[in-house]
């Protein structure tokens, strides 16, 4: 999905090329590698990386430190190239939507209003693994049980409040795993979004809460430990309005919404305003090979992309 974004900015920086348009600002294009594995190219450049960053391991069972390594870069010439505020006079970015409203309501562009706070913990649910057949019901510290219990008690705390706020628990393994044997030990987790901190962190304390009488009741004991957390980032005002102005004067359908989905411009707002433009996902699927945009709402992203650019150099930012 990040291709959508690369290719147009290459378009645009092209097409600029080729008309011998002469910019105020510099232009810089960039393209940060596997932003869904997490913001590492784009925390590279705006916050840099730290050693422990740097050692957290990947799914390739290699650290990032290695990983940068394996394919050709040297991890200790990363710090040569973070930028610090000033450096940036703006940045934007141009990406398919991966949810389903602009293809739903039929608009050909999505006016970021901002990107959600990511937010992702590792839950781990101690009990006690003892026989399935003699072990009495009312004897059990079923971890399993506990973890059917705090999963429907997220759903039903982030659902209890008006909102965009969205809260998963996405993976879930029992041990030891067997049929005969009660749970004595499950690894689960929990990931919240939303574009308020403060509200995050309210659902945070209430799911605790819950959490505390599933602990009772079960006999059981929860771990949190925090792997990810991000802050939200708003859009600047200027670069929605540039980007609702260049899309309305093409001709296009404007929304403006909120990203549920973290982005690299969410690192590079450390250092200056960000704007971000979404085109429709057909049925709002992202990461499978069923997702989708059409080749007429890609080059309108790009249309609107260059218009936005040449809106923002024209302005004192």
């Amino acid at each position: 999905d990040g291709q959508v974004g690369s290719m147009g900015a290459i378009e645009v920086a092209q097409t600029l090329a080729e008309n011998n348009v002469r910019l105020r600002h510099p232009l810089e294009v960039i393209l940060f590698q596997n932003e869904e594995g997490g913001t590492v190219g784009s925390t590279a450049l705006g916050r840099g990386l730290t050693d422990k960053d740097l050692s957290v391991v990947t799914n390739s069972k290699k650290t990032i430190r290695e990983g940068i390594q394996f394919i050709g870069g040297d991890a200790n010439k990363l710090a040569a190239n973070v930028r610090k505020k000033g450096d940036l006079a703006g940045y934007v970015e141009l990406h398919i939507e991966q949810g389903g409203l602009l293809h739903q309501e039929n608009i050909n562009i999505g006016v970021v209003e901002g990107i959600v706070g990511v937010n992702w913990w590792e839950v781990t649910i101690d009990g006690f693994a003892n026989h399935a057949g003699t072990t009495p019901m009312n004897q059990r510290k079923d971890a399993l049980l506990a973890a059917a219990k705090y999963i429907d008690a997220v759903n039903r705390i982030v659902t209890s409040i008006p909102g965009r706020q969205v809260g998963t628990v996405g993976k879930i393994q029992a041990f030891p795993g067997a049929f005969n044997i009660v749970p004595g030990k499950v690894a689960t987790s929990l990931g919240l979004r939303d574009l308020d901190a403060a509200k995050v962190e309210m659902l945070y304390e209430k799911i605790q809460a819950e959490v505390h009488q599933i602990e009772a009741a079960t006999g059981t004991k929860f771990t949190f430990q925090k792997v990810t957390s991000s802050l939200p980032a708003p859009t600047d005002a200027r670069f929605r309005r540039a980007i609702d102005d260049a899309a309305k004067q093409l001709g296009f359908t404007t929304k403006t919404l909120p990203s549920g989905a973290g982005h690299d411009a969410q690192e590079i707002a450390h250092l200056c305003p960000i704007g971000m433009i979404f085109i429709p996902s057909r049925d709002g699927i992202s990461h499978s090979p069923r997702e989708f945009s059409t080749p007429g709402d890609i080059t309108n992203g790009a249309n609107v992309l260059l218009h936005t650019l040449l809106k923002l150099d024209a302005m004192n930012l």
